[in-house]
């Protein structure tokens, strides 16, 4: 298989961040550095990232945790901030966040060792849905979420796509709603929202796909039900 696949099947990383790597001559197969991302290779081959072997996994571990705010979604990070590895038991640290939720926000995060589903659950071209509950200081007119779904455009150029956005409650010059989302890029809601001069009080994702957060603790895990699989297996 192709170099950035078998890569990102280790569960090393997205298979985008993958090809990265090759570019920059960080991956070396039998002893010699790969740069083309053409190259082949097999289980058999010894394939190294920085000089440290990476394999395909012979068991592929599913399992969901509901991120608390305060924590990067990231293996590692440089200036030390808090990341939700540190929230994995032992028996789980060699398993990959799937996606990512913002250092303020909290909710449904998914992991595993399997890069293709990872690639399935987060590649724009698979529409993975994904079900935030947002609240926002003011009160959210039809209009604005008339104009929000129909996809925005930001003075830097950015463009998020048409999303699914329900108001279901104005309080207290607050709003809570209902966004589904279907691309997912950075900080997407708030940007969404900032753009209509909303700021963004709380933001919880509750669901990937047919999968649900429920009444999971902040800051633990589980692995996935037998129909949570099932349905991943069917992406």
């Amino acid at each position: 298989m192709r170099i950035n696949k078998f890569l990102a099947g280790t569960g090393l990383a997205s298979r985008r961040k993958c090809e990265q790597f090759v570019l920059e001559g960080r991956i070396t197969v039998n002893g010699k550095v790969v740069s083309n991302l053409a190259f082949d290779v097999s289980e058999k081959d010894n394939v190294r990232v920085d000089g440290k072997r990476v394999t395909l996994p012979t068991k592929f571990t599913y399992i969901m945790m509901h991120k608390p705010k305060g924590y990067l979604t990231t293996v590692s990070d440089d200036r030390e901030r808090k990341t939700v590895m540190e929230l994995l038991p032992d028996n789980y640290k060699n398993l990959m966040p799937v996606g990512r939720l913002d250092f303020n926000s909290e909710g449904l995060l998914l992991f595993t060792n399997d890069g293709e589903i990872a690639q399935k659950i987060t590649r724009p071209k698979h529409e993975v849905s994904k079900l935030y509950s947002v609240k926002v200081e003011g009160e959210v007119t039809k209009e604005d979420v008339k104009n929000m779904q129909s996809g925005v455009e930001l003075v830097d150029g950015t463009k998020f796509k048409e999303c699914e956005i329900r108001i279901k409650e104005i309080k207290n010059r607050k709003t809570s709603l209902e966004v589904v989302l279907k691309e997912g890029k950075n900080r997407e809601i708030r940007k969404i929202f900032d753009k209509y001069n909303y700021n963004v009080i709380f933001l919880k994702r509750v669901a990937i796909g047919e999968i649900r957060l429920g009444g999971l603790t902040r800051g633990t895990v589980r692995p996935l039900r037998p129909s949570e699989l099932e349905y991943l297996k069917s992406l």
